[in-house]
């Protein structure tokens, strides 16, 4: 039995006879009358009562009907199904974010407008380090991640940045330097008189980028930072700081965090400080959803950066 089969069958049921479903299917009425009497052979019962004028279903060809439709309904979506994995418009996309990473507005967006135009691939979300994440893209249990900067770029990864923002200087709102800071109606602050204070890190191993980068900041004011505590995730950082256990330098999209606990401010006197937001693929990567989600983020970035710059103009 062969798909070709099921189809005649089902012109003819539902059409009613095997003139107008030859007419239909574009052949001659002696092969399909042929095509039908070796189904009902194969299927081992009449499916057909051959009346004066047309044809009428018996009891196992109505049966024979409903399970012939369905089978054909599920492989013309398995057809369908199979050319939009092949050209990216469906399958499934996993993809990591760091902690700062997801907090970052271009994250939301980007997820938001993939989903609506693209409503047949499944999205599933996890979350990470910088570290972590780089390492499933690369071992293939992750297709992408969205990463902050990576100390050094690992072969066999392609980082695409899609934005940048400061570093700013996370305190404790009670700090002096914060109040000196607020009193003044600043944002602005010096790294330098935080020299004595106890900072908060993410590990070096999770968030090497930023972690290396304030190290050779402090070097850069007269200090070597006194690391008091180091996290895994950069929330529990900033909770950390609300908490008064030290000060630390955090992504500017992590300042909605603690907002009323927490003074964020611009280091006036350090090298400037940036954390680009890179999303992260495997070279190579044989899933087509993920070259289409690549373009689709590029793209969105660029436009939310323009709307941005619009704004600030």
């Amino acid at each position: 039995m062969e798909l070709r089969h099921l189809r005649y069958f089902v012109a003819v049921a539902r059409s009613g006879s095997f003139t107008a479903a030859a007419a239909g299917l574009g052949i001659q009425q002696p092969p399909l009358s042929q095509q039908v009497r070796d189904l009902e052979r194969e299927v081992g019962c009449p499916l057909f009562v051959r009346l004066p004028r047309g044809v009428a279903l018996t009891a196992g060809g109505t049966v024979f009907l409903e399970e012939a439709e369905a089978i054909l309904a599920r492989v013309d979506g398995a057809v369908r199904r199979a050319g939009q994995a092949a050209h990216g418009t469906a399958g499934t996309l996993s993809v990591g974010f760091t902690s700062s990473a997801v907090v970052h507005r271009l994250s939301p967006v980007l997820l938001r407008g993939y989903r609506e135009a693209n409503p047949g691939v499944e999205l599933s979300v996890g979350e990470g380090n910088a570290a972590s994440l780089s390492e499933a893209v690369a071992a293939g249990q992750l297709d992408m991640a969205f990463i902050r900067q990576p100390v050094v770029e690992r072969s066999g990864l392609a980082y695409h940045q899609l934005a940048n923002e400061p570093l700013l200087v996370a305190l404790p709102m009670g700090h002096p330097v914060a109040v000196k800071a607020r009193r003044a109606g600043r944002g602005r602050l010096k790294l330098r008189d935080l020299a004595a204070d106890p900072f908060i890190l993410v590990r070096r191993p999770g968030a090497p980028g930023m972690y290396g980068d304030l190290i050779e900041a402090c070097h850069a004011v007269g200090f070597a930072p006194r690391i008091a505590a180091e996290v895994g995730q950069m929330l529990t950082n900033v909770t950390l700081v609300a908490a008064g256990v030290g000060v630390s330098v955090v992504p500017a999209s992590m300042r909605v965090v603690h907002a009323g606990e927490v003074f964020y401010g611009i280091a006036s006197d350090a090298p400037k400080l940036s954390a680009p937001l890179n999303l992260v693929t495997r070279i190579g990567s044989a899933n087509p959803t993920l070259a289409r989600f690549v373009a689709f983020a590029r793209k969105r970035a660029r436009e939310v950066a323009r709307a941005g710059a619009l704004l600030q103009s």
